[in-house]
This record gives C-alpha cells, structure tokens and sequence, in this order.
C-alpha cells in the first residue's frame, strides 16, 4: 500500500464515519471506526516492513571468513579481499557468541577462524574476545525535579475553578446580662484558575523507530515527562502568571515579611531568626524553607551565641539527608537564585512558605501519546496538559532578599 492511497482511503473513510455520526447511527459509526484502525494498522505494518526491507538492502556482503586470510586487531577481524580491507565485528555475530559460551561452559576451544595464532594475546586485548553486547541503558545529566510537586496542593477540577478567600474575621465581645453585641459583616472574595497548555513533543522517523533499540524509545518518554515536571516546578517557585502559573515569589509579601540582606555581607545567624520572627505564629507548624543546594552551604557553617550549629544534615533511614535550619525543614531546588556577595538587582535568595498554601489544578491530567504524522511518516511522542496555579493564602510567605546597593 503505498501513502497516497492510504491517505485517500482513510479520508473516505472518516467522510462516511462522519455522515453516519450526524445522523445519529452510532452502531454504523463504531463499524467505520474500526474500519479507519484496521487501515491504520495495515498502513504501519507496510512501513514497518518497508524500513527492514530497505535496511536488509543497505548491509554490505562480506565474504566468509573461512576463504580469507584473517587477523585481529582490537577486537575487529580484517579480511583482505582483492586489496581492499574490510571491517566487520564478527564477535557479535550469532556464530562466535555460540562458540565463546562453549568455551566458558565446556572448554571447546574456539574455532581458528576466530583468532590469531601467529601473535601473542596479552592483557590488555583479552576483552576483545568477549561478545559485544549493549547494556539497555542510556547514560545522561541527571536534573534535580519532582521536590516541589509532591509538596503542594494538587486539585482536578473542569471548568474555571474558584477558591473563596477572605481577610476579616468576626470578634466576639464580651456583654452584660441582657445586653448586645455589634453584628458584623463577613466579606468574602476569591481566586480565580484559568487554563494554560503545557506540551513537550519529540519526533522521530520511521525508520528510526524501527531499527533502534526499544530502550530508546523508553527514554524519550521519561524525557517528556521529565521536561512536563521541571516546567511545572519552574513555575510554581517562579512563574510569572502570564501564559503560564503564577509563582510563589510573583506574589507581594505581607508588610513586614522580608527580611533585608546587606550586598556582599554573608548571612548571619540574627538573619534566620529575623525570619523566624516574622513567620506568623498561626502559620508556624507546616512552613518550611525555600533555597538553592548553594545557599543552604553558606549557612551550614554558621554556630549560634553557644557554638552550636544553626543548620543540620541527617541521614535517617530515608537514605538521603535530611536538611533543616533551626529544626526547620529544608527543601532544594534549581528553580530560584543562589547566594552571591554582589547582585545586579534585588534578589530572593531563601523564603519561608507552607506549600500547601500553594493549589496547582489541572484540568486536563498529563496524558503521554504517541501518533503518526501521515504527511512525513514521523513517529511523535507527546505529553500534553491544562493546568493552572496560584497562591490561595500567602501569610506563611517570608522572603529573605538581598538588595542592590548600586
């Protein structure tokens, strides 16, 4: 089958799909469907066996080795075959791999064909009779994601969600026997969520998604998700609020929340205690600390009045440090700016925050797809979703900044 009549055949396809859906036959409608899936899969079978079709083409023909003078060099057998060298890693073959597990199982010595009997094998070339073989893994740069999702308040709600929120609370009084209290008025506002698209979609041909190993095609997903992960924590720590959630540090602290750092003087021990002092007492049990590995460093050193250490680090039995500052929890992220003794603006380098306070809603759950692109044959892998976040109460929010003095 070749594209153009798979292409013309499906559109006919999906035309009748569609006249039976307008007028409502929804038994005739699932049978067309089934239709435009079965073609679908005829359609990929043929590529698919066009790729290894082509790739079978494209293998060069060697002549057996067992015509041939042979030698080993690192681990490649060379042929000469009317002067011309050709290379080709027989100890991958299905032949030598057989041949290697005799010799380790049963002590068969391994064919002559295989090895060289006029040189002498030393140390160093030993692991070129070992079959070559490729671990199912793909080595890359770790980033530090997923610290931040798993802290704050997560909600799936359709439609446009709104959060009431209020600023004044009632007062009871104290009244004599018979008397009377003030009614008060209680005034209510809200937070309202909107919707914003975050996709990460990677391609790949065909042909590519047919010869390559299916550890490949592993890993492109977890980099999808990966990618979807870090943007989402991006822009819960420091999202602007425009085409994307707005971010805790977007938010305008509480007078007196912040506590101000001199440029180029490092963070003292009166600094954490500032901040401390200005975390209201009703939101004390469940804030924690914001701030970058680099930072969180500059205050492992520090001692109190008495010499004792201000931060902590233990190994529980988490098996990973646990972090806090005067007993206070620790959480690290890359999402924000690290301590420096000079800045060129007004810098956040650490906050104080209950994440809970934090509601992130997706309308639209992150879903991973893979599709055809029928225009050039592509292989797309996505993942696609709605979503929104905003701060529903920002009085556990104190700031530690540090100004310009420029």
């Amino acid at each position: 089958m070749n594209k153009e009549k798979y292409l013309s055949d499906r559109k006919k396809l999906m035309d009748e799909a569609k006249t039976l859906l307008d007028a409502g036959s929804m038994e005739a409608f699932e049978v067309k469907v089934k239709e435009v899936e079965a073609l679908d899969a005829q359609f990929e079978a043929a590529c698919k066996a066009k790729a290894n079709l082509n790739a079978l083409n494209d293998k060069t023909a060697v002549t057996p080795l067992e015509n041939q003078t042979v030698r080993v060099e690192g681990g490649k057998v060379l042929a000469k075959l009317d002067d011309t060298l050709l290379t080709d890693d027989v100890f991958n073959s299905q032949e030598y791999r057989m041949a290697f597990m005799k010799n380790v199982l049963a002590g068969t010595p391994i064919p002559a064909k295989f090895v060289n009997a006029d040189a002498n094998t030393t140390t160093s070339e030993v692991g070129s009779v070992i079959p070559t073989t490729i671990m199912e893994k793909i080595i890359e740069k770790l980033e530090a994601t997923g610290m931040i999702l798993p802290l704050v308040t997560r909600t799936n709600y359709k439609g446009g969600l709104s959060i009431p929120t209020s600023s004044v609370k009632p007062v009871a009084s104290w009244v004599a026997e018979g008397a009377t209290s003030d009614k008060q008025e209680k005034t209510t506002g809200s937070i309202t969520f909107n919707y914003y698209k975050l996709r990460c979609a990677i391609s790949v041909s065909l042909e590519v998604s047919v010869v390559t190993l299916p550890i490949f095609e592993t890993t492109f997903i977890n980099n999808v998700v990966e990618a979807m992960t870090k943007a989402l924590e991006q822009a819960i720590i420091s999202g602007d609020g425009t085409g994307k959630p707005k971010g805790i540090l977007a938010e305008a602290v509480v007078a007196g929340q912040n506590v101000e750092l001199t440029e180029g003087t490092a963070p003292a021990y009166a600094d954490l205690i500032a901040a401390e002092e200005a975390l209201p007492l009703a939101y004390e049990s469940e804030a924690v600390w914001f701030m970058t590995k680099k930072t969180f460093m500059a205050f492992v050193g520090m001692v109190d009045s008495q010499k004792q250490p201000i931060a902590r680090v233990n190994y529980g039995i988490s098996g990973k440090p646990e972090r806090t500052l005067l007993g206070r929890q620790v959480v690290l992220n890359d999402y924000m700016s690290s301590y420096a003794s000079t800045v060129t603006a007004d810098t956040i380098i650490a906050f104080l925050f209950n994440p809970k306070d934090y509601v992130l809603n997706t309308n639209y759950q992150m879903t991973v797809k893979r599709y055809e692109d029928n225009v050039t044959d592509d292989l797309v892998t996505k993942a696609i979703m709605l979503v929104d976040g905003k701060v529903v109460d920002k009085n556990s929010l104190v700031t530690m900044t540090i100004k310009n003095v420029a």
